[in-house]
Order: structure tokens, then sequence, then C-alpha cells
């Protein structure tokens, strides 16, 4: 995410300032073996359990473990109500739990070793106790929001929904590229809808609902849920033609593991003669250096960036629309949203 316009830096650092001591709080109860893998998964430490150095995503120096967009999403909702925004501390330390549950999975199933600049936590400590990890945050989240009827509901729905998501996502790892069984661009959607989107409408939801307006709930899980599939195609779009020193992560992962990424998805659906010799050239198996390199290239050439950003432009545009409709005061929630399609150098 662009956090280089002073008043979004600004929004994110006051969030992470709530945030910070409630997750601490939150991770405290674990034995120290699990709560110091418990602060690693957040970002917030090193291996050896002291505070974490070196650059955040944004481009600056520190340990803010990542973007943190999701939580800052309940904490705005529930100012956007007119309640202050401690109100969904709640809900903002579970969804950034699940998160990072997610991603200490995510990154054993994919086999990426790095995450955030750094090893990612199975790399770390191996993937038995990464997944124990992964485990006592999704049991930590889920007691932010025990006993909360009006919140709950939307971390529960989400959490069915990034299983559904990931599942699919994997899924579509074998199959194949074109022809009969090709994934649509409108399964894709429906993927990242639950994958991504599901979490960050649960943010959504669980602000304005533990903010005082649970009337509006349902209307900012839909809201989330388009501002996720946007932010998937952009994250698709980062790991081909985004900057590893920014991203933390190495480019072109994706076309080696022939995951189906919106970009190339839609240069395929092109048809001209980059297109099919972009289709050629992934049916051999584009594995080796050169090979993915030209595969991002005629993956450009066939327009792929160019509709993957016009549909990430589309849904953001959606999910800005319920904003707009429902909380036309919400200023600083509506520029953090409108700012997630805009992180591809």
């Amino acid at each position: 995410m662009n956090l280089s316009h002073p008043l979004r830096g600004a929004t994110m650092a006051r969030c992470r300032g709530l945030l910070d001591p409630a997750l601490r709080d939150a991770v405290s109860v674990l034995d120290p073996w699990g709560e110091r893998m418990a602060a690693f998964a957040l970002g917030r430490s090193d291996t050896d359990g002291g505070p974490r150095g070196g650059v955040d995503e944004s481009g600056g120096s520190g340990g803010d473990g990542g973007k943190g967009v999701r939580p800052a999403i309940a904490l705005l909702s529930a100012e956007a109500v007119g309640a202050p925004a401690e109100s969904a501390l709640p809900g903002a330390v579970a969804v950034e739990l699940v998160h990072a549950f997610s991603l200490a999975h995510d990154d054993i199933i994919d086999r990426d070793e790095l995450r955030r600049h750094r090893a990612a936590l199975w790399k770390a400590y191996g993937v038995g106790p990464a997944l124990l990890t992964g485990d006592a945050l999704l049991a930590l989240a889920v007691s932010q929001l025990a006993g909360r009827p009006e919140a709950m509901p939307y971390l529960s729905a989400a959490l069915i929904e990034l299983v559904q998501g990931q599942s699919a996502d994997m899924a579509f790892e074998s199959r194949p590229w074109k022809g009969p069984g090709e994934v649509g661009i409108d399964e894709y959607a429906e993927m990242a809808a639950g994958k991504t989107g599901g979490l960050l409408g649960a943010a959504a939801a669980a602000g304005v609902a533990l903010g005082g307006a649970p009337e509006l709930a349902d209307a900012m899980w839909a809201m989330g849920r388009d501002l996720g599939v946007a932010f998937q195609i952009v994250d698709d779009m980062l790991g081909i033609w985004g900057d590893p020193r920014v991203t933390g992560k190495p480019i072109y992962s994706d076309l080696r593991r022939d995951k189906k990424t919106l970009p190339v998805l839609a240069a395929l659906a092109d048809g001209g003669s980059a297109a099919r010799e972009l289709s050629a050239l992934l049916a051999a198996g584009a594995t080796d250096e050169e090979s993915v390199r030209h595969a991002a290239h005629l993956v450009e050439e066939a327009g792929g960036r160019e509709k993957a950003q016009a549909l990430a432009d589309r849904y953001v545009e959606s999910a800005l629309g319920v904003i707009d409709e429902h909380l036309p005061d919400a200023g600083e929630l509506r520029a953090l949203c409108d700012s997630l399609v805009d992180r591809v150098n």
C-alpha cells in the first residue's frame, strides 16, 4: 500500500498505536515459547525475542509488522459511526490475529520462505511450531469476540470464507490455463472475495457493530468483500511487477507454481498472438528465470496488467460506493480503502 500521503500515514500510525498494546495483551496469555513465536508472526520481534528492526512495508525503518490494514478498517469503521476507535479494539485485534494465523499457514502451503523481508515463521522455527502458533493465534482471535453477538458472526463467516477461498486457490493450480476446466475470471473473483475479502468484510462489519451501528454491518461486510477482490488483484500484480525490496517477497513465484492470478488470466483471455505465445509457454512449464521473465513480458503485452488494474479499480469503486452511501463522513476510512489499489510501481 502506498503510505506516502501524509494523511494515510498518520492514520495508520494512529491505529497502530491503539492496536499494539492490545495485541501484546492478547498474546501474553501464551507460554513464553508460544508468545515468542506469536510475537514473531505478528512482526513485533526477531527470532530471539528481541524487538524487530529493519525495514517495514511502507519503506521506512522500524518494525511495524505489516500494513495493519484490517485492524485499521475496524477502528475507522467504529469512528465513522460516531464511536471512539477503542470500542472496536476487540474486532481489530481479532482480525489481525486471524490474518497472522492465515499467513503462517499460507507460507507453509505455498512453501514461501520469506515474509516481510525476513524468514517466514515456518522457516524460522519449523513447520510444526509454525502450525501450532497459527492455531494459537486463531484461538486467541475467537476469544476476543466471544460474547459479542453483534460482531462474532462476521468473524465466523470470514473464517469459513477464508478456508474456502484458500482451498479454491490451491485447486486452481492443478487446472489448465486454457481449454476445458480453465479458471474463469468470475471464479477468480469469488475465490478472492473469500480468501482476502472475508476478513476485510469482518473488520468493517465488526467495526460498525461494536461502534453501535449493527444495522450497517451487512452492508460493510459486502463492502469489505469487494475491497478484498481489489486487494488480491493488486497483490497478484505485485507478484509479477512489484519491487521485492518493498514487498519482501520474490517476484515470479506465482508464475513458477502455475498459480492462477488475475493478470495472467486476463492476458490469456485476450486471444491475440502474445496470449497464444503465453499459453504455450505456460503449458510447457515456465520455471527458469528466463522463461518466467518472458512470461511476465507477454502478460503485459497481452494487456493483462492494464485489465487487472481496471478490474481492481472497479471493485474499489464498488466498495467506496457503499461507504459513500452509508458513511458519508468517513473520510479517513474512505482514503485508506481508496489507497489499496495504489501499490504497484
